[in-house]
């Protein structure tokens, strides 16, 4: 498979400014449990950054992330993220920067495609309960880090999955970003095992 025809296949990978490489993202709308929360005040999802700024104020971008959507259910999708993301010869990739995970088919095709790239390090936050209570933490590949992510602002980590991200109000968060011009510059917490909660402020 050449370059070309992959990035046809998968439509493109995203580059988020603030991050150390790419992403790949979905239409937040499409969301499974965040479609119901951006409905419940105080919700994480309640003032969700994919549904406002330039998400909203260049339809091409939504436009582009419904073609992912779809993009997903094609046979070749894995190959074609594979070989896109070895072609990028980054450390660290993120996984929906934008939208969630769809089904368990999905969750085990990006497996596959972590297995295909094992000098990349993949980052996945999600809010998918559904999906990780289906698993076990030692199914995960070695070179991807799952995020469960806690539904509701102020609300502490889920207890059933063993790496996690919290959103706060106050003064306790943990990623250092805001600090920093927005970017995440030389941590990589996120993307760490070690690293057993990240903790947000509100956006």
């Amino acid at each position: 498979m050449l370059i070309k025809e992959a990035n046809k296949i998968i439509i493109s990978l995203s580059k988020p400014g603030k991050m150390p490489g790419f992403a790949y993202g979905l239409p937040a709308p499409a969301c499974k449990t965040g479609a119901k929360l951006v409905k419940i005040p105080g919700s994480v999802c309640a003032g969700c950054y994919a549904l406002k700024g330039n998400y909203v104020r260049f339809p091409e971008i939504l436009k582009a992330q419904y073609k992912r959507l779809k993009a997903i259910n094609n046979p070749l999708w894995v190959a074609a993220m594979a070989l896109l993301i070895n072609s990028k010869k980054v450390k660290f990739f993120r996984w929906h920067d934008a939208g969630d995970i769809q089904s368990m088919a999905h969750l085990i095709k990006i497996f596959s495609i972590c297995k295909l790239t094992p000098t990349v390090k993949h980052w996945m936050p999600t809010r998918e309960a559904q999906f990780l209570k289906d698993i076990q933490p030692k199914d995960v590949p070695k070179n991807l880090i799952i995020r469960m992510s806690s539904h509701m602002v102020d609300q502490g980590p889920v207890k059933f999955w063993p790496h996690t991200s919290t959103v706060t109000s106050g003064q306790a968060r943990t990623c250092p970003a805001p600090n920093q011009g927005g970017k995440c510059k030389s941590c990589r917490a996120c993307w760490s095992r070690k690293v057993k909660n990240i903790t947000y402020g509100k956006h």
